[in-house]
């Protein structure tokens, strides 16, 4: 088991499309000290009592901080920096790299999503891809309310599922709306080759979209027409309506095909937790 250290009234596509969430402005700026929301994302030890942070901001995109004495039995943090914690930090910005946490305050715990083997295994594959396609302190507040509205998705899920959480349909479209942010979205409805409509038969990464059996090169990746409605189902869909689309495993297996190729090509990497 994983440890964790086109519809225009759909929810999700409004903030996507809209640029600016409504979520309050959390940054109150004091010297070189900052507040703001955040994710915890991942964590690991650092010396006998600390731990350092990946989180990602509200304000400030992805941030690497230390939390220090975190693992001391009376710690002022308490447990409030598991992975999965929808925070508000304040983070101190010396003269090094890590910001230091001075303050924590919950928002969020997201234990659901940690104590059940079946969402922590889907957490941590949104966690993965969020640490691989968002690596700069830029503010992104769609990337941040995705974020979110995903680990809320996760602590919905019923506990007891089994299965591999690569396939998972919330896990997929996440991923698939991430890609979207991060400007890779697939262009699913013509052939990005010679723009037909027609006969459309799999998705070429180094052109970011479908072809048709007439334009598609040996490094194709070939789709059933579920593959193709269900990735259109997850885009526009809301996170939280993921599981109810009644996707079938071709369709779920030919959408990580896809996310998988766009990884590979537009960031170089593979996710560890897709392979788990």
């Amino acid at each position: 088991m994983a440890s964790a250290s086109s519809t225009a009234g759909s929810p999700d596509v409004a903030w996507l499309q809209a640029g600016v969430s409504n979520r309050a402005a959390y940054t109150d700026s004091v010297g070189r000290t900052v507040k703001t929301e955040a994710v915890v994302l991942r964590s690991f030890r650092f010396g006998e009592a600390d731990r350092v942070l990946h989180v990602y901001t509200a304000d400030h995109g992805r941030i690497g901080a230390i939390a220090k004495g975190v693992r001391k039995t009376k710690s002022r943090f308490g447990a409030r920096l598991e992975p999965f914690s929808h925070v508000e930090l304040m983070l101190h910005h010396g003269s090094g790299e890590l910001h230091t946490v001075t303050g924590v305050s919950l928002v969020d715990a997201h234990r659901p999503a940690r104590e059940d083997p079946y969402r922590l295994s889907v957490a941590l594959v949104g966690a993965e891809a969020m640490l691989r396609l968002f690596v700069e302190e830029e503010q992104n507040d769609r990337a941040f309310e995705a974020l979110t509205r995903f680990l809320q998705a996760v602590d919905a899920l019923p506990a007891g599922r089994t299965g591999r959480a690569a396939l998972d349909p919330l896990a997929l479209a996440f991923q698939l709306k991430l890609l979207w942010l991060s400007g890779y979205v697939p262009h699913l409805e013509s052939c990005v080759e010679c723009g037909g409509v027609d006969g459309l038969v799999g998705y070429l990464a180094r052109a970011g979209g479908a072809v048709c059996s007439p334009c598609a090169p040996d490094e194709t990746v070939f789709l059933a027409p579920e593959g193709f409605r269900a990735m259109r189902a997850l885009i526009w869909s809301p996170l939280s309506e993921a599981h109810g689309l009644d996707l079938g495993e071709r369709a779920l297996r030919d959408a990580l095909a896809v996310v998988v190729a766009s990884y590979e090509f537009h960031g170089g990497f593979r996710l560890r937790t897709l392979t788990a």
